[in-house]
């Protein structure tokens, strides 16, 4: 048996009412900032339950654009977490400001009590990062955030619908960025990403940023970027977000699937599942003893495995003139030599997940 990883071909196989929606939207011409693009603002702030929700060209500029909207910029210091995907770091630097990483703890987001100390007094934001389906405790970053007078920008492009004490991912902070990835939970046919806030001033400023600085077609009020997400994959995120809710409850309950076989195998351990945060399985990945064997066995086995990630991002070659060095944050580097990620999506069946168990079984009983 082989069990894929992309779940895209299962995903839009099916989807002739998607087509007609798309035949009917392409005569109107309506291509930029158009009426579907409003219709998918309203409906995923509906979801997030926000005020407003931005449409942007990716979740990298998601991040980019929130930060750039609450004053960062050149020579500023940004705190996140050792433990991320590139974008959240590019979003940072591509304003000239310096990421500032925070070791992470087996949920594997951001260890919040490390945080403070990594305040400077050029701090000028946080980006939390929800990692996974995980979320960071923002319960504990939110005083630390008010006590320096820092914003938050939460970088939840893994982690839509994710919550902890019922509040979502992406509303607790002064913005939220999401992404509309290919393989994320919510996507599209490109990339894409949405920013919500609550702020009036701060979606002004975001609706300006994302089109040029324009007020209107003739007025320029400052100078901004190209970040529109485009109006045909609303019309594609439209078709898709009525089922937002079931996508994370299905991820959900393959996870539990897993994790009630997967814990019974000596070899395997669980990451900590805290009873109060809703983790939506973005990545499903466990610790395992003899990891790299363990991967090998399962690629053979037509398992498509992966490791997110076998080389942290602080320690990627393009970071090096920032001057950190492998130990500076041990949870992140002993992640990378003990984590495995297993496909968890909604449209995997049972049988799948039951070969991926007895591929495990079958590798630790050797």
């Amino acid at each position: 048996m082989e069990v894929r990883y992309s779940y895209l071909k299962q995903q839009f196989e099916n989807c002739d009412d998607l087509w007609d929606e798309l035949k009917k939207f392409v005569p109107t011409g309506d291509f930029t900032l158009g009426k579907p693009l409003q219709e998918f603002e309203g409906k995923f702030a509906k979801l997030m339950g926000t005020k407003h929700a931005i449409g942007v060209n990716s979740g990298t500029d998601a991040i980019k654009l929130s930060l750039k909207a609450l004053g960062v910029g050149f020579g500023d210091e940004v705190i996140t977490t050792a433990n991320t995907f590139v974008a959240t770091v590019g979003a940072i630097a591509e304003l000239g400001a310096k990421p500032v990483f925070v070791d992470c703890n087996d949920t594997f987001c951001m260890d919040v009590d490390l945080l403070e100390r990594a305040i400077t007094e050029k701090t000028k934001a946080i980006v939390p990062v929800h990692f996974t389906g995980y979320m960071t405790d923002m319960r504990k970053v939110l005083p630390i955030a008010e006590k320096h007078k820092l914003p938050i920008v939460e970088d939840a492009c893994q982690s839509i619908l994710g919550a902890i004490d019922n509040k979502k991912a992406g509303t607790w902070g002064n913005a939220g960025a999401f992404s509309l990835h290919p393989l994320k939970n919510l996507n599209v046919w490109s990339d894409g990403g949405v920013i919500v806030t609550n702020d009036d001033k701060l979606a002004f400023q975001l609706n300006l940023l994302r089109n040029h600085g324009l007020i209107d077609r003739d007025n320029v009020e400052i100078l901004g970027y190209n970040s529109r997400l485009d109006t045909i994959q609303a019309v594609v995120g439209n078709w898709l977000i009525p089922n937002a809710v079931d996508i994370s409850n299905k991820r959900i309950e393959n996870a539990n699937y897993y994790d009630k076989n997967l814990s019974t195998i000596p070899g395997i351990t669980l990451p900590p599942r805290p009873v109060d945060f809703r983790i939506v399985y973005h990545l499903y990945i466990v610790f395992a003893e003899k990891r790299d064997q363990l991967l090998e066995h399962c690629v053979k086995k037509g398992i498509e495995a992966k490791v997110h990630y076998p080389i942290p991002i602080y320690r990627q070659r393009a970071l090096a003139s920032y001057g950190y060095k492998e130990g500076d944050f041990p949870v992140t580097d002993g992640h990378t030599k003990n984590i495995i990620t297993f496909p968890c999506d909604q449209h995997l069946s049972k049988e799948e997940m039951d070969y991926v168990i007895s591929t495990v079984k079958e590798f630790y009983a050797k």
